[in-house]
């Protein structure tokens, strides 16, 4: 195991024996989940329901920082938000076996959401207000904010530092990251200060499941401080399920209309976080099999002129 190739030692015997340290007993089957930062899988059990065995990417987060994310999501639960918290053994959530940290959570299946529906869209907005109750009532001690460092100084170097970006686009490249960070800089000093809150951080469709009895979030990964239309603006496709989305979120909390006004250059963070997280983690082997467009001159072109455009919506 290096720091470029983390998971090359988690094999499926680890993750069993990892789920058997626990004192639960594992029937074999093992189901790997979509997941490329962490390694995520399903592992059924003997004469019980099956467990999420979650592994944490080795040197991206502290103890700190992963146990502050279980502990926000026990307090959701606490307060009956459809949120999966981690399970406890021994007092623990975060575990370790064979050189690496990992958790379990119950197993809870579902559908994606219908989006296009105004009733589940206000059904979601009415549990994100309830979320961002319990998440205003205390800052996060450990984990970060959302930020123009996190979201578009770092990805940007990453970006810079890798062999994906073609030598001819690297001028460009740099010029056209610097831009969009100037106008993002622009509109967040434009808004002014928003009251931050934790947040689940990463609130787009594939982390809501829905079944027969309603939605429910999972995936507190990237849990982090920042204003509250984060939690909101990756749920809407249009101004109608926005509209949608506040209606519900209003019925349990009040939202601050400026900040509709920083989605654009959320929407500009976000996609260029996306090309540096590509970029930073390359030569993990699940990176190239899942991206292979990234290895691609033409992508990187269409990249800049995606940072370009989203300069122009800002300024």
């Amino acid at each position: 195991m290096t720091a470029d190739t983390p998971y090359a030692s988690l094999t499926p015997d680890l993750v069993l024996d990892a789920v058997n340290a626990c004192r639960l007993w594992p029937d074999g089957r093992l189901l790997a989940l979509n997941s490329y930062e962490n390694r995520v899988w399903q592992v059924g059990l003997e004469d019980s329901a099956p467990v999420i065995a979650k592994f944490y990417r080795p040197g991206r987060w502290t103890d700190a920082t992963i146990i502050e994310e279980h502990r926000f999501a026990q307090e959701l639960a606490d307060a009956e938000l459809p949120v999966v918290a981690p399970l406890v053994f021994e007092g623990r959530t975060l575990l370790r076996h064979g050189g690496f940290r990992y958790a379990l959570s119950p197993r809870h299946g579902g559908r994606a959401p219908e989006l296009e529906a105004s009733e589940q869209l206000q059904w979601l907005g009415r549990l994100i207000a309830r979320m961002h109750v319990v998440g205003a009532h205390a800052p996060f001690a450990h984990r970060g904010r959302l930020d123009r460092d996190a979201m578009v100084v770092q990805p940007m170097h990453a970006v810079l530092d890798s062999s994906l970006l073609p030598p001819s686009l690297h001028t460009n490249y740099h010029a056209a990251a610097t831009r969009l960070d100037s106008a993002v800089a622009a509109r967040l000093e434009a808004v002014g200060p928003v009251r931050p809150l934790r947040l689940h951080g990463d609130c787009h469709p594939g982390n809501v499941l829905w079944t027969d009895a309603g939605p429910h979030f999972v995936d507190l990964d990237d849990a982090r401080s920042g204003p509250a239309v984060q939690d909101l603006w990756m749920l809407a496709n249009d101004e109608r399920a926005l509209t949608a989305l506040l209606e519900g979120y209003r019925q349990f909390r009040d939202f601050d209309d400026s900040e509709l006004a920083l989605i654009p250059a959320l929407r500009a963070m976000r996609q260029l976080h996306y090309a540096g997280w590509i970029a930073a983690r390359w030569h993990d082997p699940a990176f190239p099999a899942a991206f292979p467009f990234a290895a691609e001159s033409r992508w990187w072109e269409q990249h800049l002129a995606d940072l370009h455009e989203l300069s122009d919506a800002l300024e």
